[in-house]
């Protein structure tokens, strides 16, 4: 018999039985369905995952410096020496400073939702973000604590009508002038990273009263020495502090692998319970196939009578099992 003869039957047969061929083949669909789901939603949310840590910077090393209560200080001074002196595995620093509630004004309109930050001259570019007009902050004015500003695309669209440059805005009640803007990064909703203020850290530090800068952020030369820099930095400052509980060192790539093993796993458990389903239509097939054996049993006898083979017969169930 040939192959196409054998399918052909195949159908009548299957045909003849439309509602158990569906019920059987339900499994396979569900199980098959429910495995590409589980996969096709892990791999969605690694990819998101990694765009969203790309953003924040996996070449990008956050210290931030709890101290231990001695007289012992870091300056940013000491810093960018630390970085001078290994230049093979870091790049640049910019120290930090998050002014907290932070009371921003254009006019007479309040900003509640705003972020100030103190940042340094090169902080853009460990960011990896662009202007769409002006300029970032430069040395002088973090040497001078001059009081100029960058800001986000929230405040460039919704405030200053798209023309920033020149303008005037206060923050707790000292007045700033916008010398550059930011492309969009988040859509420019309110309170988000759009929603922001850049000014030079040595401004927001005298702003803020604080007697030490706590972060800082590392650029590191490349990704694939991401363990030698957080060990550089960290038995620097382990040498200063004697503790390792006086700081934290957080590795965004370091984040991102073990968020992308984690799911991973979760993505191969889930994938392991949904291919159960797939098992067990299987087993419905072969259920329904040993029923259709047992029903022909008849017709298999006169096939034989009339000469068929066992291997034509065996081939005919299997083309109809691989059918359904």
């Amino acid at each position: 018999m040939r192959l196409y003869q054998s399918f052909i039957l195949a159908l009548k047969n299957i045909l003849a039985s439309k509602v158990r061929a569906f019920l059987t083949m339900l499994g396979i669909i569900i199980g098959v369905s429910g495995v590409m789901v589980i996969i096709g939603m892990g791999n969605g949310m690694e990819n998101y995952m990694t765009d969203s840590f790309k953003t924040l910077g996996t070449d990008i090393l956050t210290v931030n410096i709890l101290g231990t209560g001695s007289s012992e200080r870091i300056t940013p001074e000491d810093m960018y020496k630390l970085v001078e002196d290994n230049a093979a595995y870091l790049q640049d620093v910019s120290p930090i400073v998050q002014m907290q509630r932070a009371a921003v004004k254009l006019g007479a309109e309040t900003l509640d939702e705003t972020t100030v930050t103190g940042v340094s001259e090169t902080y853009a570019a460990i960011k990896k973000w662009e202007l769409t007009g002006g300029r970032f902050l430069q040395y002088a004015d973090v040497l001078s604590r001059n009081d100029v500003c960058v800001v986000g695309s929230y405040i460039t669209k919704n405030w200053l009508d798209n023309e920033p440059l020149g303008k005037t805005l206060k923050i707790n009640g000292k007045t700033f002038t916008v010398v550059g803007a930011l492309t969009e990064d988040a859509d420019s909703e309110e309170g988000s990273a759009d929603d922001a203020i850049y000014i030079p850290y040595s401004t927001a530090a005298r702003m803020s009263g604080i007697g030490m800068i706590s972060t800082y952020n590392f650029q590191i030369v490349s990704e694939e020495n991401v363990s030698k820099s957080k060990e550089i930095v960290g038995d620097y400052l382990y040498n200063i502090y004697g503790t390792e509980y006086a700081y934290t060192i957080i590795s965004m790539s370091e984040l991102l692998s073990m968020m992308t093993t984690m799911i991973n796993v979760m993505v191969t458990v889930l994938a392991a319970i949904a291919a159960i389903s797939l098992l067990v239509g299987g087993i419905g097939i072969m259920n329904i196939m040993l029923v259709s054996v047992t029903e022909r049993t008849r017709e298999i006898g006169i096939r034989k009578a009339l000469g068929a083979k066992q291997r034509f017969i065996l081939q005919q169930f299997v083309i109809e099992a691989a059918t359904l």
